[in-house]
């Protein structure tokens, strides 16, 4: 499949048809350099980032080529081979070029994409192998020119441009000329996207939106731009290789504005108290999380996508544990100074409820989302539809959150007002989800037919859920939201609850037919095999005598004709004195025989 496209993406001019006289000697070669490098690049690693295995596959391809086009450097010792315009007599040297550079910008952007960023030794070796790139590129590009069709050349000088734009952007200097170059690259893309198939205008079109966002943020470095460093976080969303380097000079330049912010930043307010910060990394971890919480609870909040919100919350919790191993370090080295380490712990325990509120809203969100799933019919899509069971796993873990932050908030002897309050909402949130998850497990019995248990559990949902109703109604501040909630969590308990009851006399009326019908289908032995238990085997156990309801097969009384058994015998006596027993000589009285006078000579 793999050969397949790339032969596609790498045609050589057909010359058969062309006359034997009007052959030249510098036949032009056609290279869809997009298209083939976004097709290695999506099959080989970079539709999840992964850059080592792009480098091994450019790798393991270079060495095909080199062995296949027999250029190798020697076995012994090595030669080196230069690519010049009179070396290329096939398109297999331009893909020689364009993978070595490839290769090289594949390991800049392995060493690029760290988990804790390239140190200053890991960065010197990824501007070189950037230089590297470039190097390759230009050659490339200089090779299509003489070599190459007019498309392959004009494809060769953007991917020139954006590599020597990638490098500038790196080094961060020479703002004016990367921006030049970037915008080079996305001109020819925008020519390139105007013709062809669709398959390579919607590449065109791709390669063009990846391209803006490094142009824009050229033009803010120069100061042509009047854009804020915090609203180049929005173009930063797109997905793409040729964003890599932008989304990590983006979290660089974010990180430094953080670092700026954090040095006004001197106390954290949390419930009324004021807990003094003296760590730059715990002020820097903390304003990141304040920024995405904004994202979350601003005005454009409603508008996010779950799936987007689930992935802010991840790096809210990542900020604050970030925050908290960086305030629990601090306890450790803290002098002896009491104050210090009562400062200290109040504002691990701030951050710790703080965490626990944020998890409390990311399971609710999860609640939320399993609610709009759980009345569907699976469609085409084969979506999963929800389980009342997941429901109620769900509240068990938000029962877990609320009990764990109400232990927190309430530990302490000086409490103020506000942490009171906190604590009596916890209460309150308790016993909401308290009713809720008592709802959705009766569901989860009805489901399996057990009415009386359902019916048992819907009308506790409906005390439940008036007991909170009450009490939040008592409330000083009460909120609608949940009131509204409540109610609408009453009202269907209540209505479930009828009609599990009706249900279940409806059943109990229908119970001696429906008995009737299956002790008429009881066989003595039957020819199913599957059946696990006979009723003769059942018979110290209190199950039902004629299966379950959800059971196709018909119960077994026993089996007919019953099987072989061991019968008792009578004992096997073994005589073994016998054989040494001595029994006396009888010669005396057997008869003898009487001989002849001859034979008395012979015997």
């Amino acid at each position: 499949m793999v050969k397949q496209k790339e032969t596609s993406a790498m045609e050589i001019d057909d010359q058969t048809s062309i006359p034997s006289d009007q052959i030249t000697t510098n036949p032009k070669f056609s290279v869809n350099v997009l298209q083939l490098l976004k097709s290695a690049q999506m099959q080989h690693g970079l539709r999840f980032g992964d850059y080592a295995r792009y480098r091994r596959y450019c790798t393991a391809r270079l060495r095909r080529l080199y062995k296949s086009l027999k250029f190798t450097h020697g076995r012994v010792k090595y030669t080196k081979r230069a690519i010049s315009v009179a070396t290329v007599t096939e398109v297999r040297f331009l893909h020689l070029v364009l993978y070595t550079a490839e290769r090289a910008w594949s390991h800049a952007m392995e060493k690029k994409t760290l988990p804790d960023g390239p140190n200053a030794r890991q960065r010197s070796y990824l501007i070189g192998r950037l230089r590297k790139a470039v190097k390759w590129a230009s050659l490339f590009q200089e090779l299509c020119s003489f070599k190459g069709d007019s498309r392959t050349s004009l494809e060769a000088e953007a991917y020139a441009a954006y590599m020597k734009g990638s490098l500038l952007f790196e080094q961060d200097q020479n703002w004016d000329v990367a921006l030049k170059c970037f915008k080079s690259a996305r001109a020819v893309y925008e020519e390139l996207g105007k013709y062809g198939d669709l398959e390579n205008q919607v590449l065109c079109c791709e390669r063009v939106e990846e391209l803006e966002p490094s142009i824009r943020y050229c033009l803010h470095k120069i100061g042509e731009s009047n854009l804020q460093t915090s609203e180049l976080v929005s173009i930063g969303e797109m997905e793409g290789p040729a964003l890599d380097l932008f989304k990590a000079k983006l979290e660089a330049a974010m990180a430094e504005a953080r670092s700026q912010q954090a040095a006004s930043m001197t106390e954290f307010h949390w419930l009324g108290n004021k807990f003094p910060i003296s760590n730059a990394k715990t002020r820097v971890s903390i304003l990141k999380a304040q920024e995405l919480e904004k994202d979350i609870h601003g005005s454009a909040a409603d508008s996010l996508p779950a799936e987007k919100k689930l992935v802010l919350y991840d790096k809210i919790f990542a900020a604050y544990h970030e925050a908290r191993s960086c305030i629990r370090n601090d306890l450790v080295t803290a002098a002896n100074s009491e104050n210090v380490k009562d400062e200290l712990s109040g504002l691990d325990k701030a951050i710790g409820a703080i965490l626990g509120q944020r998890t409390i809203e990311r399971n609710q969100l999860l609640v939320k989302i399993a609610k709009s799933k759980l009345n569907k019919v699976r469609d085409d899509k084969n979506e999963k539809v929800t389980k009342p069971e997941e429901l109620v796993r769900l509240y068990d873990l938000l029962l877990q959150n609320t009990a764990d932050l109400f232990d927190l908030v309430s530990s302490g002897r000086d409490r103020k007002m506000e942490e009171v309050a906190l604590a009596e909402e916890c209460e309150l949130r308790s016993m909401v989800f308290r009713a809720e998850r008592c709802f959705y497990l009766a569901k989860s019995y009805s489901s399996a037919g057990k009415r009386t248990e359902a019916y048992a559990l819907y009308c506790q949902a409906r005390s439940l859920a008036d007991a909170a109703l009450k009490k939040l109604q008592s409330a000083d501040a009460a909120d609608q939201v949940m009131i509204k909630e409540l109610k609408t969590l009453y009202n269907e308990s209540r209505s479930n609850s009828c009609i599990e009851h009706a249900k279940g006399i409806m059943e109990e009326e229908k119970a001696p037919e429906n008995l009737s019908k299956k002790i008429s289908n009881i066989s003595l032995n039957g020819t199913d095999k599957k059946v696990e238990k006979l009723l003769m085997e059942k018979m110290d156990t209190y199950e039902s005598a004629v299966g379950e309801a959800n059971v196709k097969v018909a119960p077994r009384i026993e089996t007919f004709p019953p099987a072989f058994q061991p019968v008792p015998r009578n004992p096997i006596v073994l005589d073994l004195a016998y054989n040494l027993i001595e029994f006396p000589s009888l010669d005396a009285r057997m008869k003898k025989d009487k001989k002849g006078f001859i034979s008395r000579f012979w015997g």
